[in-house]
């Protein structure tokens, strides 16, 4: 099965800077940017060797990953 990398930059380009200067500046921000890196490569890694199809851990993973997602993009996107 082939699955489309998922990187938290290239699907928000328009908050490439804001992301960076997140990165750079908020240490909780970059600890969740890691995290959801990580996260992304150990799905990826299941769904290419298909060694979980309809498992449980791969969807508490996907999930996850979206809390974190929602996370980032709510403080990527915070005015102030």
């Amino acid at each position: 099965m082939h699955t489309e990398h998922q990187d938290f930059t290239t699907e928000f380009p328009e908050l490439r800077e804001a992301i960076a200067t997140l990165k750079e500046s908020n240490p909780h921000f970059a600890k969740l940017l890691e995290e959801f890196s990580t996260l992304t490569a150990e799905i990826e890694h299941i769904e290419r060797n298909d060694a979980a199809n309809g498992s449980v851990p791969l969807a508490e993973l996907k999930k996850k990953r979206l809390v974190i997602k929602d996370e980032l993009y709510r403080m990527a996107t915070a005015k102030g």
